[in-house]
């Protein structure tokens, strides 16, 4: 008869050992959730953004079914008139709309995670300013005549924010002397503009100021597709982008202790920004706060993985469209798109500005 063996004893736990595997579970946890919200909110917020363009489509001017703006859009309904109101009439506006959005959203949080600094938008660091300024000549300097005010303002921006680099290059770029430069050189750039504004007509000082509000659906159609066609060269260098700014957050000396070259890193993602701006600029003019806000909005949404360029992308897509339809169809008259933003923006600009510095981030 065979005697039963005993259990081996269980090998006793190390002190802190399951601790330490809690944490790690934790920290596992953590960053699946993390991985799945930073894909997740993006994708809905474009979701969001492509269904409020259609129902933009649909209750325009002219009211249209779901079903006859998708037929019109994917070609597989043949009706004259409902392919020149969604194709030819409201569907540029409606895409530039998104263009303008996605670009201005992207710059902004590239600008403000760069500089690290909530104020740091295109608006506030000179580049727009340049653009218009450039805009401005185009219609007040009798030598620019004839010349394409989108071009303009495109070089406009590029030129400016070059100044810009080279006034703020003291062995390096840091943030907070990059966004005083900017202050300065948009405070110089407004006056300039001002000042043009003084020797031109005033059928001319109309035009100019309509431009500089700006405004949704100004440019010509060659103007919205080089847009559209940088929007689409710009999508796969969307991950570079990203890490490049996370390496940028960890700060020089980590960077510089993990191999990273810190200023040919920033002076890349300073000409995404300038870049996406520029044109956005030269497509919309000077459309304000959008760039400001889309980054902390998607920041909200986004929780701990905060810093998405899509996702800013995509809030600025829904703020110009938003703002778009308000300004074309729920006011009495039509104005610039610049007009709501701007209504919306300055409240959040002040609101930002007091809690920042109440935390102590204003520089």
């Amino acid at each position: 008869m065979s005697t039963p063996t005993a259990a081996a004893p269980a090998a006793p736990t190390r002190p802190g050992e399951e601790n330490r595997t809690d944490a790690r579970g934790a920290l596992r946890r953590t960053r699946q959730r993390r991985r799945i919200r930073a894909l997740a909110v993006p994708v809905v917020l474009l979701s969001v953004a492509a269904l409020l363009a259609l129902l933009t489509l649909c209750f325009g001017s002219v009211r249209l079914s779901l079903d006859q703006v998708l037929g019109s859009l994917l070609g597989i309904r043949d009706n004259g008139a409902v392919d020149f109101i969604v194709r030819d009439l409201a569907g540029p506006q409606v895409r530039a709309a998104l263009c303008v959005g996605l670009a201005l959203g992207a710059a902004g949080t590239i600008f403000q995670q760069l500089l690290r600094n909530p104020l740091a938008s295109p608006d506030f660091v000179g580049i727009s300013a340049g653009a218009s300024a450039a805009a401005v000549a185009g219609i007040a300097v009798p030598a620019f005549a004839g010349a394409s005010l989108p071009a303009l303002a495109f070089v406009g921006g590029l030129v400016t924010a070059a100044v810009m680099y080279l006034l703020a290059w003291r062995d390096g770029i840091t943030g907070y002397r990059f966004v005083l430069i900017g202050i300065g050189t948009a405070a110089f750039s407004t006056g300039i503009v001002g000042y043009l504004l003084t020797r031109t007509s005033l059928t001319e000082a109309r035009a100019a100021l309509h431009w500089l509000t700006g405004s949704i659906g100004q440019a010509g159609d060659a103007e919205n597709d080089v847009l559209l066609v940088a929007l689409i060269v710009f999508v796969p260098f969307i991950p570079v982008l990203q890490r490049m700014l996370r390496t940028v957050e960890m700060g020089d000396d980590t960077a510089r202790g993990l191999g990273v070259r810190m200023e040919p890193t920033r002076l890349a993602l300073i000409a995404v920004g300038v870049l996406l701006t520029s044109l956005a600029t030269a497509v919309a003019g000077p459309i304000a706060f959008v760039a400001l806000v889309a980054g902390p909005v998607a920041d909200r949404l986004l929780g701990s993985a905060r810093g998405g360029i899509v996702a800013a992308g995509a809030v600025g897509a829904l703020l110009c469209l938003v703002a778009d339809y308000v300004a074309q169809y729920l006011l009495p008259v039509e104005v610039p798109t610049g007009v709501v933003t701007g209504a919306v923006g300055a409240p959040y600009l002040l609101w930002l500005i007091a809690t920042t510095n109440r935390r102590g981030m204003g520089g």
